[in-house]
């Protein structure tokens, strides 16, 4: 049946991530920190918010572009929290989770052949929603000794005549990098010169941990020009709910809507009553949360750098990405063999782009006791590693 596969998807790979963790499927005693969900259970007022409107019956559609109450309420928090303004039920469309978002507003924008920048290491689906779009894809490859930062002259060198978009994703997946004010800015003028949309992913931006997390959007010039996209997942504990939402100038999200319409037609009206009580009145518990992965991340980073596996000190979203160079092994073979002889899921850094490779992803979402556990076991493993001669390298 394979002659009925468009070639196009055919020849797209499989998610690195998910291809991975199928190999840890019913092995017995695993610890996870790969999977990018929090162990927090969705605050029970959440929850309960959702179990009321069913009772009073809220099982309908709403409206293409989400609930109106939603919308004004996404409006509110954005100008809120990081002073752009957008008018409601013009400028938001709530979508199934920022998944969602990120290959709708691809699809809208890419004539076939129009280039996407994407900073690397990142998100697993940035190039294969451009693919899928009809655009190509060029990388910039970010670095460790410029904390994963994208730079202004990597992008200004890798933008031509088909480059169009932008993806921006910080705090980051995988990193955890943040870029402050002054250094979006530069990408800003870029950006405005070049005459490139920029599609800004914030989905982490309430786990910012070393100053304030500043939107692409918010900067002089940019709401104009970006595709700002967010959601509840991560910050709120609601990954299963797959609410998300983009905001941008009215044309943009007109022609993304005409796309949700048609396929999804409306995000379920019981997670998106659920996000609406979320933002009435869920910052205390996203600002408790956050302050434990900030615990979390001390705990993990640190706890790297004394099992010998050094670690760029991550300041979003909830992930360490340690390198593993001084064991000798590629990304992939430390993470099947760590999986195999410990029982400890990581994802291999190679999945998030070629200069991924020598390093691995950490999710310090996991409970205390499990990173503990975990990295007493990563200690056996490196150590045991060690010994095996022609295996890994001494240090």
């Amino acid at each position: 049946m394979s002659r009925f596969i468009k070639k196009t998807v055919r020849e797209l790979p499989s998610s690195g991530i998910r291809k991975f963790f199928d190999l840890a499927s019913g092995m017995k005693d695993i610890i996870s920190l790969g999977v990018g969900e929090s162990d927090f259970v969705t605050p029970w007022h959440i929850r309960e918010a959702c179990v009321y409107s069913l009772e009073r019956g809220y099982t309908n559609y709403t409206s293409n572009g989400g609930l109106p109450e939603l919308r004004q309420e996404i409006s509110n928090y954005l100008d809120r929290k990081y002073e752009v303004g957008y008018e409601p039920f013009s400028e938001i469309l709530v979508t199934v989770g920022v998944s969602e978002a990120i290959d709708i507003a691809l699809r809208c924008v890419l004539e076939p052949g129009d280039e996407v920048i994407i900073p690397e290491p990142s998100f697993v689906s940035y190039k294969p929603c451009t693919i899928m779009a009809g655009g190509i894809p060029r990388t910039v490859p970010t670095l460790e000794a410029n904390n994963f930062k994208l730079l202004p002259h990597d992008l200004k060198n890798s933008i031509n005549p088909r480059s169009k978009v932008l993806i921006m994703c910080y705090p980051n997946n995988p990193t955890g990098a943040i870029m402050n004010k002054e250094e979006l800015l530069e990408i800003a003028r870029l950006a405005e010169e070049h005459d490139l949309l920029v599609i800004s992913d914030e989905i982490y931006s309430e786990l910012t941990y070393n100053g304030e997390h500043v939107s692409f959007a918010s900067l002089p010039g940019m709401k104009e020009r970006t595709v700002l996209l967010n959601g509840f997942s991560k910050a709120f504990a609601m990954t299963g709910w797959r609410i998300g939402y983009a905001a941008a100038p009215a044309d943009v999200i007109d022609a993304m809507l005409k796309i949700h319409q048609y396929t999804i037609m409306c995000a379920p009206i019981t997670g998106q009553m659920a996000a609406l009580e979320a933002l009435k009145k869920g910052e205390t518990e996203v600002k408790k949360m956050a302050e434990n992965f900030d615990q979390r991340r001390n705990l993990m980073v640190n706890g790297l750098n004394q099992v010998g596996l050094t670690c760029f000190e991550p300041e979003g979203a909830f992930y360490a990405f340690p390198s593993i160079k001084t064991t000798g092994l590629d990304s992939l073979t430390f993470c099947e063999n760590l999986l195999k002889e410990e029982g400890v899921a990581v994802v291999p850094g190679n999945v998030f782009g070629d200069c991924g490779e020598g390093y691995v992803r950490c999710s310090y979402a996991a409970s205390v006791s499990q990173i503990s556990e975990a990295l007493d076991r990563i200690e056996r493993f490196i150590k045991g590693c060690r010994k095996k001669k022609g295996i890994c390298a001494t240090t």
